[in-house]
């Protein structure tokens, strides 16, 4: 299904699921990130964190497969995500990684259970089992009782809810998380953490979280720091210690 090559001598580490090298990318000529470096470990929980506009979503877009890198590289496990093309890039977020940004961005025509549920019909599963994994979903975010009923039905709280249903659903290997805690008032936001952890634990999945608040940061075993686009490391050991261990800069290195 996707695209494989034999590991080159200087492949992701063994113990990444995720790797990335001298990562550069540019919107409309102006530097998006300028060399960024970054591995995460499966079952991991990594935060990248930084203010508005310093390279996290793009970053997170690069590793997710969204968008392609102008310099660098990007693996998954022992796939050259930088190479892929895009149908074989589209089949991999499909099958093996789940998204969920600051919109829920929820079908309108479709119930909730079919929104939940959208990467297993996607991917051709039973309408009953996809259903079957939807709700269960739903259940753990206390929104089942939505089941059944049109978006419009849900509050902004309950509809990113669905959202992260509908990223957990298929049981990916990473999830991309951009802001999703951002419309969400603090009880909401706890609910949404707490089970977006639980799951990363109970199913060992890895998770890229891009934030600038510093309560979601918190749940991560591991931050990156990035600073127009480029790793903050260097800001860090002048404002503070920095969030980075020498354990944790050898599983993931940062350069500029």
């Amino acid at each position: 299904m996707y695209a494989m090559v034999a590991p080159p001598d200087n492949a992701p580490p063994d113990n990444d699921v995720l790797w990335a090298r001298s990562v550069h990318y540019s919107h409309s000529g102006s530097p998006g990130l300028i060399g960024v470096s970054v591995g995460v470990r499966q079952g991991e929980i990594l935060a990248l964190t930084g203010p508005r506009g310093s390279g996290k979503t793009t970053l997170l877009r690069c590793l997710a497969g969204h968008a392609v890198p102008e310099q660098g590289e990007i693996w998954f496990n022992s796939m050259p995500v930088h190479t892929m093309g895009a149908l074989a890039r589209e089949r991999l977020r499909r099958d093996r990684f789940g998204w969920i940004g600051p919109d829920p961005l929820l079908l309108p025509e479709l119930k909730v259970w079919e929104n939940a549920a959208l990467p297993l019909l996607v991917a051709g599963a039973s309408h009953r089992a996809a259903k079957a994994a939807a709700c269960e979903w739903l259940d753990r975010l206390d929104i089942g009782g939505f089941a059944r009923k049109r978006p419009r039905a849900l509050t902004r709280a309950e509809s990113q809810r669905v959202a992260l249903a509908r990223a957990l659903v298929n049981e990916p290997a990473v999830v991309f998380a951009d802001e999703p805690t951002a419309p969400l008032h603090r009880a909401e936001r706890a609910l949404l953490l707490r089970t977006l952890t639980t799951a990363a634990r109970s199913h060992e999945i890895t998770v890229v979280l891009a934030t600038h608040d510093e309560e979601t940061a918190a749940v991560a075993d591991r931050r990156v720091a990035l600073l127009d686009g480029r790793p903050a490391g260097t800001a860090a050991a002048v404002g503070g210690p920095s969030d980075e261990t020498p354990e944790g800069q050898a599983a993931c290195s940062l350069s500029a």
